[in-house]
């Protein structure tokens, strides 16, 4: 891996995992759930990506509020878990999740030096919009570009492709952040810089092409594309 990475002029970060924390629907149900609360998390999770990939496959594409709905209808009925108004509770904590703790100072930062940001992410334009302004992100972001514009999942490279059509600037220009290690994975093999921001310790995924840089949270990244902090 190098130092840092040079000649960056957009930073571009994938929304859920990366931005905003994806338990936290199931976490502020924690009262309702019980126990159950962190297992249906991580079913909820993994079975959202599952339907992205297969649905990409399959070319059957539904945006990525079907697809979290149904995850969640999978995941309930998992757990053992039959609650009409618990399950609407959920729904509503997802279009509004918790920004982690640097995001804000971090792309704050980054504007200020000038720097393009964007989300790149698999969810529909309300769910982005919803949560960058739950958030409070309105005004240190440039734009969220959904895969709604072209109709598959990441890692397909037509989604990528969108931030260069976005900007008008080279795939190597841009510093590319996810916490999703397939994420990481896809966008380096399309030419974009990579940050994989590995919250939780997961191990490398054993895929073709590397992240440039393994940071634990965004807060590393300023100093990656060569700002002083």
């Amino acid at each position: 891996m190098t130092d840092k990475l040079e000649n960056i002029t957009a930073c571009v970060f994938d929304a859920y995992g990366t931005l905003f924390d994806v338990n936290a629907a199931a976490a502020h149900c924690a009262d309702d759930l019980g126990d159950k609360w962190q297992p249906l998390a991580e079913v909820w999770r993994n079975k959202q990506l599952q339907y992205t990939w297969l649905r990409s496959l399959m070319r059957r594409h539904v945006d990525f509020w079907q697809v979290t709905t149904d995850a969640l209808d999978y995941a309930l009925d998992t757990m053992g878990v039959s609650d009409a108004a618990l399950r609407q509770k959920l729904l509503d904590l997802y279009m509004q999740l918790d920004a982690y703790d640097e995001v804000k100072d971090v792309l704050t930062t980054l504007k200020d030096a000038g720097l393009k940001t964007a989300i790149l992410s698999n969810g529909s334009p309300d769910m982005l919009a919803s949560a960058v302004r739950n958030a409070g992100l309105d005004d240190v972001l440039d734009v969220s570009l959904s895969v709604e514009d072209v109709g598959i999942y990441k890692p397909d490279p037509l989604v990528y492709q969108m931030v260069i059509d976005h900007f008008s600037i080279a795939p190597e220009a841009v510093s590319f952040q996810s916490s999703n290690a397939w994420d990481a994975a896809g966008a380096a093999t399309f030419g974009f810089r990579v940050v994989w921001v590995n919250r939780f310790g997961q191990a490398p995924e054993r895929l073709p092409d590397q992240p440039d840089f393994e940071v634990k949270t965004l807060a590393a990244l300023p100093a990656i594309v060569g700002l002083s902090v």
